[in-house]
């Protein structure tokens, strides 16, 4: 103790009396009470309501006193009209905020206000939010009226992007014409032609709507569109995988040609002339004269028959002889009947084989060829059979009839006859039976000819659907 009252001379004695003195005219706090701005009486504690804020740097000798400030507050809270009943109370530099508003941002904005005043060293903001009426539409116009702003400053963009887009439309229209008039005189099908043009065109168009995303500031956006483009053609097909499917066979057809408009076919069990090849089905006019419509899927995965491609064409038909009859002798009748026929060729050379031994008949099959473009193969096998017929009976070849004989084992034929000498139904008895008129084609055949031109000319008159993909063929080839 000693030495701590040398050490405080009186020189140090001064100062601590000096800071002291200063302390107390500052109105630094030294007890638990406050004391008023008069100075007289002392302010009883009080409990702060609200939510506690970060407190402001504290100056020892303030700027703007408590009135200026509350003054200052309260007029700019008043102008902002966003407030009810604003009250604002400043003590010792800690502001006070009440009243009323309608959305937490205003209420933090008058919190933000009071705490960037110059002076203030704290904020108590006690304003309520009150809840807003169901029908205000006050929101809704507020978004209107920033699309309309949005919409005028993008004027000129929109400007900029409908000319772009109407340039790019046009560019795309003369790729389109130009590809056209390039592809024509090259040897692809019309299908193609059409799809490598109208590929070039959508080119165009999506160079075009790159260009007006980028000019809209969507560079993000352009690079998604470019990009996405393969992902948006993946979806199409997929969810349209039977269009696509024919779309594409359709395609196929078109370039392999596996048939020529006019050519007589044979595919997905349908026969008949090819009218036209579109680009969803293959359509043909059957024998009989029924338009038939074969998907194009179908038709490029099955196995398609062109009896027109190699106009000559192979029939046969089978005949029975007696076993009593000699068989060369009556090969022999066969192929001369055969070589007579005008409609029959000569090359590839007809065939007359042992088919197999029936029961009361040896059945011989007869291979003959004749020009289809020509002939029909039904009226030349009709005929062919007729003729045949007539040279058995003038060779004295019997032609048995299996109901009527049976060959027993060990090879005994048994005729099976109602009484002996009865003829044949509807004929005398003792008469010979009727022989088959010489020429080649009756008119119940109405002629030999290939019934393909009729055909077509019944196609041509008949209304198809779509456009034709295929090669025209020549006025020569008929099926």
């Amino acid at each position: 103790m000693d030495y701590i009252s040398v050490a405080m001379s009186w020189p140090a004695r001064l100062v601590c009396a000096a800071i002291l003195c200063c302390a107390v005219s500052m109105g630094t706090p030294v007890a638990a009470q406050q004391v008023d701005a008069a100075g007289d009486r002392p302010v009883p504690e009080k409990t702060l309501e609200g939510t506690p804020e970060a407190p402001g740097k504290v100056d020892i000798q303030p700027v703007a006193r408590d009135d200026e400030i509350r003054q200052r507050i309260a007029d700019i809270l008043e102008t902002t009209s966003w407030f009810g009943e604003p009250e604002v109370s400043v003590r010792e530099g800690i502001v006070f905020l009440q009243g009323t508003t309608e959305s937490d941002e205003s209420r933090q904005w008058a919190g933000d206000l009071a705490n960037n005043t110059e002076g203030v060293v704290a904020v108590v903001n006690q304003i309520e939010v009150r809840p807003g009426t169901v029908w205000n539409f006050d929101p809704a116009f507020e978004v209107l009226n920033d699309l309309a702003r949005n919409v005028v400053r993008m004027l000129p963009l929109i400007v900029v992007a409908l000319v772009v887009t109407a340039i790019s439309w046009i560019i795309a229209r003369f790729t389109v014409g130009g590809l056209r008039g390039r592809l024509q005189a090259r040897s692809l099908s019309p299908l193609l032609r059409e799809v490598i043009a109208r590929a070039g065109g959508i080119l165009v168009m999506l160079v075009g709507v790159y260009l007006v995303l980028r000019i809209a500031g969507l560079t993000q956006l352009a690079f998604t569109v470019v990009g996405g483009t393969g992902l948006i053609g993946l979806a199409l097909g997929i969810a349209f995988r039977d269009i696509t499917e024919n779309f594409l066979a359709s395609l196929f057809l078109s370039l392999q040609q596996p048939f020529r408009e006019g050519d007589l076919v044979e595919v997905a069990s349908v026969t008949g002339y090819v009218q036209r090849l579109t680009s969803r089905t293959t359509v043909l006019l059957t024998l009989d004269g029924n338009q038939v419509q074969v998907p194009n899927a179908t038709v490029f995965k099955s196995t398609i028959r062109n009896f027109t491609s190699n106009p000559n064409r192979r029939e046969d038909f089978v005949v029975g002889i007696g076993y009593e009859d000699s068989i060369s002798r009556a090969q022999d009748v066969v192929l001369k009947v055969l070589a007579e026929h005008p409609a029959v060729l000569a090359e590839p050379e007809p065939l007359v084989l042992v088919e197999n031994l029936g029961s009361a008949t040896v059945n011989l099959r007869v291979y003959f060829w004749l020009d289809g473009a020509r002939h029909s193969w039904v009226k030349v096998k009709s005929s062919v059979i007729r003729l045949v017929k007539r040279a058995f009976q003038d060779a004295g070849i019997s032609l048995p009839d299996e109901a009527r004989e049976v060959t027993f084992p060990h090879g005994v034929p048994v005729r099976m006859v109602e009484s002996a000498g009865a003829a044949e139904p509807g004929r005398p008895v003792g008469a010979q039976p009727e022989a088959e008129p010489e020429t080649v084609a009756t008119r119940a055949e109405a002629g030999l000819q290939s019934e393909a031109g009729e055909i077509k000319d019944q196609a041509r008159k008949s209304w198809t659907p779509g456009e034709n993909l295929l090669t025209r063929a020549s006025t020569k080839d008929h099926g």
